[in-house]
């Protein structure tokens, strides 16, 4: 009497089983959309999903596309040149970033007839962690035997599935391809011609998708708004830009552009912009004008144009000088206001500190969070009309910047300045009330 086993079964047996139930999970869908009466198109699809059947036709099909890792059709979809399948160049090191960098764990990409690419599908089929791709380059004696037919025509099967990898005819570029020529000596040029490394473009997109749309990240973000621990950290990558690719048919580009949604996640590569410090309180000052607001370098930057401007047009007067006056003066308020709003996000109270000697009209317009914890100062804040000696001041300042002997000052540029900053302090208010 025969002990049984519990041997798992061979590779060829588990490569049979798969192969055989990837053709059915093909086939199920299609006999489920056909009419109950439509036997004849029953009967085709059934006989050309017979294993030897389809993967006789997976196997022709197969010359029509390449698997590559640099692709020419993200220059331009009708782009007709070489593609190409390389694993990057080494000598390159480890400091510069590539697709050698990738070694062997990029993911490659598919190019050609968009109707075949379905075979890559069946081509990374595994078992026991490799796919048929990888077993028909190494004619995989398994793969043979799990395969229809004699031995002979598994060989040239999987001879054609190999071929997924090699070129297509002679290397060539097309004239909708991009091209450089690159000087090597005098009068004489390489001709260069970019091909789009989408393997590691592939593995860019994939990981900052996880980086910002995994569950892991965003439990993390939730704890950070929550001021709580978490053991995921977060990455941020601010100034990132998306790059699409074939508009409403992704696949028409490659396989991997249509499996990122034809985008291209592009980092910023502009020069660091330099942080300013943090707004401090002004602390020790009676107004914000004259040190704290004056001394900003958009700030006297823009006044010097004012001052400059005025004097080259004081003996004119019409629209187009009026127009180009209020355009710097509405400058310079818009400044102002941006000072003013980062001051407003400082800690409430910070005008209740004793080496605070801010007016108090100021204080009430750039510490206006103070209500929720200062009755007293809730108030007066409601009850004065800070508003109007805030404008004053403001008017004063801009009077002794723009004064000169070319550029007198006086009431009626008072008049104006206070005016104009009254009016956006007005609609300030009203959308800060509207906030409430």
């Amino acid at each position: 009497m025969e002990t049984p086993t519990n041997e798992p079964p061979s590779d060829s047996t588990q490569l049979r089983a798969v192969i055989g139930q990837f053709i059915q999970e093909r086939l199920q869908p299609k006999l489920e959309k056909l009419k109950e009466d439509d036997d004849e198109k029953r009967q085709q699809l059934l006989e050309s999903h017979r294993p030897e059947n389809w993967i006789a036709d997976a196997a022709r099909r197969v010359g029509q596309i390449q698997q590559v890792t640099h692709a020419i059709k993200y220059a331009h979809p009708d782009a007709k040149g070489t593609s190409l399948n390389s694993r990057g160049n080494d000598a390159a090191g480890e400091t510069l970033v590539g697709t050698h960098t990738l070694k062997d764990s990029g993911a490659s990409d598919v190019v050609g007839n968009a109707a075949a690419l379905d075979l890559l599908k069946f081509l990374r089929l595994e078992v026991d962690g490799k796919d048929l791709l990888e077993r028909a380059i190494a004619a995989d004696p398994a793969l043979a035997a799990a395969l229809p037919g004699d031995t002979e025509q598994a060989q040239a099967w999987m001879a054609s599935f190999a071929g997924l990898t090699e070129p297509k005819g002679t290397p060539a570029t097309h004239k909708l391809a991009k091209q450089l020529y690159w000087p090597v000596e005098e009068g004489k040029y390489h001709l260069l011609a970019p091909l789009f490394p989408t393997s590691l473009v592939h593995r860019v997109w994939r990981t900052i998708r996880e980086d910002r749309f995994s569950e892991a990240a965003k439990s993390a973000r939730e704890a950070r708004r929550n001021n709580l621990p978490h053991d995921h950290g977060i990455r941020e990558y601010p100034d990132f830009a998306i790059l699409n690719f074939g508009g409403t048919k992704p696949q028409n580009i490659s396989q991997l552009n249509s499996e990122r949604h034809g985008e291209a996640y592009l980092l910023a590569s502009t020069p660091p912009n330099w942080q300013n410090q943090p707004p401090q309180p002004p602390l020790k000052v009676e107004s914000i004008f004259e040190r704290r607001f004056g001394h900003r370098r958009a700030v006297r930057r823009l006044t010097g144009n004012l001052r400059r401007f005025l004097a080259s047009t004081r003996d004119w007067n019409n629209i187009a000088v009026r127009d180009k006056r209020d355009e710097l003066l509405a400058l310079i308020i818009d400044e102002l206001l941006q000072f003013a709003a980062e001051l407003q996000e400082l800690s409430p109270g910070w005008s209740a500190r004793p080496e605070c000697v801010l007016n108090q009209e100021e204080c009430f317009w750039l510490d206006p969070r103070r209500v929720l914890d200062d009755e007293a100062f809730a108030t007066l804040r409601i009850t004065t009309n800070w508003r109007d000696p805030v404008c004053h001041r403001f008017g004063n300042w801009l009077n002794a910047r723009l004064n000169t002997d070319k550029t007198p000052m006086g009431d009626a540029e008072h008049k104006a300045w206070k005016g104009l900053l009254d009016k956006e302090l007005r609609m300030l208010r009203e959308a800060l009330d509207s906030d409430e």
